[in-house]
């Protein structure tokens, strides 16, 4: 189970370029906004990457909006866990489990997840906050980060495991995120 003072979230190039171009763009940025709102309800951290940002954009205006003045760490390796800054502050919040969400399901996801996984991290990877441009890859991406060991979850359930009770102001404000 995942624990607010044990989780970070991890956003993966979530970009203006490539995101209208996923397999439901919408759905994937809307949970994806949801966990960023839960997580800073509940001051689990978060970091987020850009792929070679020139060509693909920035993060989509939506989610930069709600992240707030956290900058990303820009990359050119497939995998997060080649940037050297990214690895630093990874490693510096201390937790063992990461909420994975982004694009592309079958390469910097999926690349970032057995990275991570190799580090001895516990990947959990939101299956309806991931996507790629065709639906096939993102099939076989979340199938094989799950085969090498990622544990397979959802927007609402990991909101829900987080919160743990249903009581509270705290509460109260999750579970008008998750209605939306």
């Amino acid at each position: 189970m995942i624990t607010p003072k044990e989780t970070l979230l991890l956003v993966i190039d979530v970009q203006g370029k490539l995101a209208p171009a996923v397999f439901e763009s919408g759905l994937v940025e809307k949970n994806i906004g949801k966990l960023i709102r839960a997580c800073k309800l509940l001051d689990v951290p978060m970091l987020y990457t850009e792929q070679y940002p020139k060509g693909l954009g920035s993060t989509v205006e939506p989610l930069k909006e709600l992240i707030g003045d956290e900058a990303p760490y820009e990359k050119l390796t497939f995998s997060c866990c080649g940037n050297e800054a990214f690895m630093k502050r990874l490693r510096s919040l201390g937790r063992n489990d990461v909420l994975v969400v982004g694009m592309e399901t079958h390469v910097c996801v999926y690349q970032t997840c057995v990275e991570l996984l190799d580090f001895g991290y516990n990947v959990h990877l939101v299956a309806d906050a991931v996507s790629s441009r065709h639906e096939t890859n993102r099939s076989i991406g979340m199938h094989c980060i799950e085969r090498a060991g990622g544990l397979l979850t959802s927007t609402e359930m990991a909101i829900f495991e987080l919160v743990r009770v249903a009581e509270g102001d705290t509460f109260r404000a999750i579970s008008k995120i998750v209605k939306e």
